[in-house]
């Protein structure tokens, strides 16, 4: 049977696992660090065996500890979901709540809302984590997650916020006053283009076009190379060469004319925008509270 001692010790055991080190385990779990240490090692005690090894810049599993973040990582996530979520019947959605956006659907989508949910849920400390990074939700403590697509990992749930949208390019009017538009594939390959590298892959995203229906991957020089989505635009604006993010980022100075569209009618598709949560993780109403919120939020501005 699982003690209340053992319990604990599990939880501060796969923080130090997730986080990579006992003060970053500490930090997580607003603990003072030897407290941290002291379950640890009263855990290895009782278990017999070492959970990790120090290397010079962080401690690693051993085998045991492997097995043991492996077999307990999402049970003990799953526990503690369970007794929130009946915790939650007696009370108002209450407590932390963590989610993680990419840069830009935090400006154009969440910036203008997330107000209006602390308002009207004075109980729930948001937390909201702006990153363009690739992010495993449930090891990086997070309740919530918006990116594009539903391809999520086993156990997760995707829900859809917004229509598939088509990722434009562009140009400034400085920029085509100086070099033209093209007309065509071939005509790219006299032109420049500000080229966007994945933070967490490091690898150049492809140009690619749809081609009634066939994709096309395009490659020309780069004048530029970011990480950043409002750079991208920044840079557009500034005519270093054709910019590219998905059609409502952007549609204001599209329909303004501080951007002019490139080669439309070849514009793909991508999935829209998904809110994503583990499984368990919707039965807290804290959670919960959120999910609905965003799916009515999103719901208006479609219309």
């Amino acid at each position: 049977m699982l003690s209340g001692t053992t319990y604990s010790q599990l939880n501060i055991f796969n923080a130090i696992a997730t986080e990579g080190s006992i003060t970053k385990a500490a930090k997580k779990l607003e603990i003072a660090p030897p407290s941290v240490s002291n379950a640890l090692k009263a855990l290895e005690q009782q278990l017999g065996l070492p959970l990790f090894v120090r290397t010079t810049r962080r401690i690693e599993l051993t085998e045991a500890g492997k097995r043991l973040h492996q077999s307990t990582f999402a049970t003990m996530h799953e526990l503690a979901v369970a007794v929130e979520s009946v915790s939650d019947l007696s009370k108002a959605p209450s407590g932390k709540l963590r989610i993680t956006t990419p840069r830009f659907v935090y400006q154009h989508w969440l910036k203008p809302i997330y107000h209006e949910f602390c308002q009207r849920y004075g109980d729930i400390e948001l937390e909201i984590s702006v990153s363009d990074a690739t992010i495993n939700i449930l090891e990086e403590g997070f309740d919530l997650g918006l990116r594009f697509g539903d391809k999520v990992e086993p156990g997760m749930i995707a829900r859809p916020l917004t229509a598939p949208m088509r990722e434009a390019l562009f140009v400034s009017p400085e920029y085509q006053k100086q070099n033209g538009i093209p007309q065509s594939f071939e005509d790219l390959r006299q032109h420049k283009q500000i080229r966007y590298r994945f933070i967490s892959s490091n690898q150049l995203a492809p140009l690619q076009l749809d081609n009634h229906g066939q994709t096309i991957t395009v490659e020309f020089p780069n004048s530029m190379v970011v990480n950043d989505t409002d750079l991208m635009i920044d840079a557009s604006l500034n005519g270093l060469g054709i910019g590219r993010i998905v059609e409502p980022i952007v549609a204001d100075q599209l329909a303004n004319g501080s951007l002019i569209p490139v080669l439309e009618p070849y514009w793909p598709t991508y999935s829209g925008i998904y809110v994503y949560f583990h499984q368990n993780t919707q039965k807290a109403k804290r959670v919960r509270v959120l999910i609905d919120f965003l799916l009515e939020k999103f719901s208006q501005t479609a219309k």
